[in-house]
């Protein structure tokens, strides 16, 4: 983003967008929103109240019969102008993402690079939401399934990601012919609010594309209305249970996913030095602050563990900790930033305690670090835990932070039965060479993105994208074809005719 653009940011308190046109809420009620390297506040987020987001609603319904009617390829012409928008304006919002979120550059570019292939997806709507014709059902019958647009759609996205994870759903909802509504996270609200100012600029009608700012509230009210079809939202597992369960009660459709607590199992054949430099990016990467980060790397073998330990903890004393957008730093391929909060720092230091109370050995301690510069920072620096017992609390709960567990199993199959005993199930990776372990893996591994010598089996556009178990109450995962079926509706349609007479 240019110093132009950020400085305008910092100036002005952001607004929703509804009904084609730029509101100042009424309630008066506003949020900093901080720079997490900096401590400084760059911009100030509205707090809407009901009243803020029924207004959206109400235009979003008002504007769906008009876009529901409007011819597939159109609609995803308005995508295809979106698309180059966000490319001419991608370093921007990749710095605005750093500055708001505190991930490096790097992971900030590659993040709205995921954006944009899922607007490029969403303009194959017109072959997407094409429906299925049996010619002869039965005797001079035809069937035919249709696949329409249901009416206003929500998205309540996390923090660590607020250029990429509403375009998991937003292009595919609206280019289907439905209309939207996103509530960003209020702690990171600066990268929608740019979004939205170039989405506008495509010249999408008004109401179908509504930007509503705010918290709790304004979460709660999209959940509990009955004008909104449905609901996707990304978060904790807590969260997202009360968004299924209140989306539920209110007869809506709902994507809510939740924690993740990722293992990574290295066997005795894999490539132990890029098995390292691969375990480095994915735990550390945006500070561990993301759903598919390993969090727990298991060595099968006394041997295998004892050097993947080693050669970790030499790689981890090597990242950078600094602020993301410092010059001397900002391109480097490993940096890490701070974590979201303070509060966030508080509870992750926390739980670092309580893995040494429960037994585990502090191999490496990122508490207390200092960033020259980023004295108001919530930085912690890389820690690693070993000798952590499953099932332990330090095991089980998904810390959200730099801080990677090392648990040692015998064989294989230990190593797959901790997985399986594990509340979450995102995703989980092997490292092998070894097509017969890597095949057990895939297969006995209860997890939703399984990787085969990856850190991270990443969101790609033309797949789906979600776990199992608690870390996912919905029966359709994200992104790509298959998010197609929650936001469209299957009409069947039996027709036959008799000639005339």
């Amino acid at each position: 983003m240019s110093e132009a653009r950020l400085s305008n940011v910092r100036a002005q308190k952001l607004r929703n967008y509804t009904g084609g046109e730029w509101r100042d809420p009424d309630t008066g009620n506003w949020l900093d929103v901080e720079n997490p390297s900096t401590g400084e506040t760059i911009a100030q987020v509205p707090i809407s109240d009901r009243a803020e987001v029924e207004r959206a609603i109400a235009a979003a319904k008002a504007a769906f019969p008009a876009w529901a009617a409007t011819p597939a390829d159109r609609r995803a012409g308005y995508f295809f102008a979106l698309r180059d928008r966000l490319v001419s304006h991608q370093e921007e919002l990749s710095r605005l993402i750093t500055e708001e979120m505190g991930k490096s550059l790097p992971d900030s570019r590659a993040e709205m690079k995921r954006a944009i292939e899922n607007v490029e997806a969403a303009c194959g709507m017109p072959i997407l939401q094409q429906g299925d014709k049996l010619v002869g059902a039965a005797a001079g019958i035809d069937g035919e399934v249709l696949r329409l647009p249901v009416g206003v759609f929500a998205m309540i996205p996390p923090f660590n990601f607020p250029g990429m994870v509403p375009f998991w759903f937003l292009p595919y909802a609206i280019a289907a012919g439905n209309t939207y509504i996103v509530k960003p996270s209020e702690q990171v609200p600066c990268t929608m609010q740019r979004i939205a100012e170039l989405m506008a600029d495509c010249g999408f009608p008004p109401g179908v594309f509504n930007l509503v700012n705010g918290a709790k509230e304004a979460a709660e009210a999209l959940v509990e209305s009955p004008d909104v079809a449905g609901v996707s939202f990304v978060g904790s597992s807590r969260v997202a249970r009360l968004i299924a369960e209140g989306c539920a009660r209110t007869g809506k459709r709902f994507q809510a996913m939740g924690s993740a607590k990722n293992h990574l199992v290295v066997m005795p054949d894999a490539k132990m030095e890029d098995v390292v430099r691969n375990l480095i990016t994915s735990g550390y990467g945006c500070a561990g602050q993301r759903c598919m980060a390993s969090s727990v790397i298991v060595g099968v073998g006394r041997d295998t563990c004892a050097e993947v330990t080693e050669r970790f903890i030499e790689a981890s004393k090597q990242v950078i900790v600094a602020d993301p957008l410092d010059p001397k730093v900002a391109d480097e391929a490993m940096v890490m930033g701070p974590v979201i909060s303070a509060q966030a720092k508080a509870r992750i230091e926390g739980l670092i305690e309580t893995g040494v109370k429960e037994g585990a050995t502090l191999a490496l301690d990122g508490r207390g670090i200092r960033v020259p510069g980023g004295e108001g920072g919530h930085f912690i620096g890389p820690t690693v835990l070993t000798n952590v017992q499953p099932g332990t609390e330090v095991h089980r709960t998904e810390i959200f932070g730099p801080v990677q567990s090392i648990i040692q199993t015998d064989t294989l199959d230990e190593a797959i039965a901790v997985i399986n005993a594990h509340e979450y199930g995102n995703g989980a990776s092997i490292y092998t060479q070894n097509g017969w372990y890597a095949r057990k893996f895939k297969v006995e591994a209860n997890c939703g993105m399984i990787g085969v010598n990856v850190g991270i089996p990443a969101p790609v556009a033309f797949l789906p994208f979600g776990g199992m178990k608690g870390s996912q109450f919905a029966d359709v995962k994200a992104q790509g074809k298959a998010v197609i079926r929650f936001f469209t509706e299957d009409k069947i349609v039996t027709e036959r005719y008799w000639p005339e007479a």
